[in-house]
Order: structure tokens, then sequence, then C-alpha cells
């Protein structure tokens, strides 16, 4: 018995918002964001995280075959639910009608795809479950300062989904590896809400009496930019080029297969310049490093899943094709799944 995809989706918002645009904004030009990141445009979603990751799931589902009755679990990787509760997985499931299916998200930041699809397959392989949904969504537009060029040119808003079945199948879904470095989960970085209860009442009243009755003086707490993203570029690039590399060296050794023998390396869309860094230090043509980030931008832990089903719905994807997948982002956290397609 082993673990395969079986049907994927996506969707991406109507609205797109291209450099152009982002010139009349911030201090940036077109030539300058391609150059740099290789992207030209992003979607910007008006409805929010739940809604794509329904639309995304739908699609999968269609292709998949299933009826939602039959779906035993449901994964949800994000970071930017529109709910602190219910979680997103479990919005998915009332609209799906997937009323037998177990659900929970996961927070991995642009990793929250590939672990959110290795942690089904570990309940898959234990005989817990049979089938299950696992969906990448994130709106990281609600997150980005719009006035900060640095951060609000790489970030799109998107959905994908995978749904996975436990049988008798040549094709399947792994090994894979998972890694974290808290350490350095100052890099990479977006706040929540701030602590408030009775016990910091005190706290709180003295901080916002500095500002005085002109509010000239900003409080401590308001300098933290609470729920806006902060990236210190140049360490997560230097992080990436690294680990992607080293990651997937490690994963085809665990699958016992070489580089050549991959039909695409899938991976995380977040810059033009990492994945043609991993490519060469991997020794692979760039045609085997496929991307969409011209389009989409970085978005987030739905960039994987919404790369594969573009690949699957182009028919790029034979069956026997050999994958690997690999992702990176805040926490820091790192990873990489194997598939016989």
């Amino acid at each position: 018995m082993q673990i395969r995809i079986i049907g994927t989706g996506s969707y991406v918002p109507e609205k797109a918002l291209d450099n152009q645009a982002l010139e009349r904004m911030v201090d940036t030009s077109d030539a300058w964001i391609r150059e740099r990141t290789g992207i030209g445009s992003r979607r910007i979603t008006q409805t929010g995280t739940t809604d794509m990751a329904i639309r995304a799931a739908r699609r999968a589902m269609e292709m998949a075959g299933l009826s939602p009755e039959e779906l035993d679990l449901i994964v949800v990787g994000t970071s930017t639910g529109d709910c602190l509760f219910p979680n997103t997985a479990c919005e998915v499931q009332a609209a799906l009608g997937a009323k037998e299916a177990a659900c929970f998200d996961l927070s991995a930041a642009c990793s929250g795809f590939l672990f959110s699809l290795n942690t089904a397959c570990v309940y898959l392989e234990s005989g817990v479950y049979r089938t299950a949904l696992v969906i990448g969504t994130d709106s990281l537009s609600k997150t980005v300062d719009w006035s900060d060029r640095g951060t609000c040119i790489l970030f799109g808003d998107g959905a994908g989904a995978a749904v996975l079945k436990k049988e008798e199948s040549v094709s399947r879904v792994g090994p894979f590896l998972m890694k974290a470095d808290g350490n350095r989960g100052e890099v990479l970085r977006c706040m929540g809400t701030p602590l408030r209860n009775p016990f910091i009442k005190e706290e709180t009243d003295a901080k916002e009496s500095v500002m005085g009755e002109t509010g000239e003086q900003k409080s401590e707490e308001n300098e933290t930019d609470f729920g806006y993203l902060s990236m210190n570029g140049q360490e997560v690039f230097r992080f990436a080029v690294k680990t992607v590399p080293e990651v997937l060296e490690e994963l085809l050794w665990r699958a016992g297969v070489s580089a050549e023998e991959i039909q695409y390396f899938v991976l995380h869309q977040a810059n033009e310049r990492i994945i043609g860094s991993v490519a060469k230090r991997m020794k692979q043509p760039l045609s085997k490093f496929p991307m969409n980030l011209e389009h989409y931008g970085n978005t987030s832990g739905a960039s994987i899943p919404i790369l594969l089903d573009e690949l699957n719905r182009e028919g790029r994807l034979r069956k026997g094709d050999k994958l690997a997948l690999a992702g990176f982002g805040a926490g820091l956290t790192w990873g990489a799944t194997f598939l016989v397609w």
C-alpha cells in the first residue's frame, strides 16, 4: 500500500497588482523588481484565506473523484488564517460537507504545505486514516506594510490543494524531511495581537500616557508593528541557497535516486535568483526547475501546491515521473518531499 496524490487544485484571486502599479505606490521600478526577484505581478485577495482554500479544495476534490464524506482528514498549512479559531480546516470542512474528517491547521509559514503534506502522510501510513485533503493557503497581503518597498514587492495571495489516498499503486509520496532552526527566527517575523489582560493594564496605560494628548511620541508597543511582516532579505537569501540544496541532496540519498533521475524540482516560489542558485549548486539544468512567480509572486504556503497543480493540469506530469519538492520559510523552517507521480 502506497500513499499517492489523486487530485490537485489551486486558486489565485482575480485582482492583479503589477510592478507598474507598485511604481505609483513606493519608490521602485519594474526593472528593479524583475532584476532582483523575477516577479512581474502578484494576485491580491478580496475574500480572504478561507475562501481561497475552499476554492482550491473543491478543484482538487473534483479531480480526485471523491465525495466529501469519504475524507478522513483535512490539514491546512497557513500562517494567515482569517480567524484564530475556528481553524481554517474546520471552515473548509463545513463548506465541503466533509463531516467525517478530522481537521487542524499547521503553521510553518512558506514551508506550511510541505509540513502539512508530510504530517498527513504519517497519519495515512499509520493506518489511522485512509484519505486526506492537504491545503496550502495564505493571504500575505494583509501582513505587508505597503509603504515598505523591501517587502511589498514580494508577496501575493493564493491557495493550492492535494488529495491523498492510501492504496495499491506504483505512485507514492515519500520519503520526506522537515527541519527547523528557531535561533534564526528573527530574520523573518510577523507579530500577532499584543498581550492585553488585567495584570498588565498599568503597564499599558503607562505606555499610552507617554504619548500625551498630541500622540507625537510613539509608545514601545506601537513601534513593534504588530501584524506587519519584517524580513532581513539578505539573511533569508543566504539561508535558502545553502539549506535547499542540502536538504534536496539528503532527500535524494534517502530515496535512493540521483538528481539526474528527477523530472522536476518543484521549489517554493520565493525568488528567481534563489531557484537559479539551487539549480547551479545541484548541477542541474534550470529547465528542471519550473517557475510561476513572475505572475504570482511569493504566495507563501500556497506556492508549491499551486505550481504542482499547474504542472498537473498542463499535462507535464506523467505516471512514474520522479519529483522533488522543497520549501523554506519563517521559523526558520525548511523541508523536502519525494514523489513518484
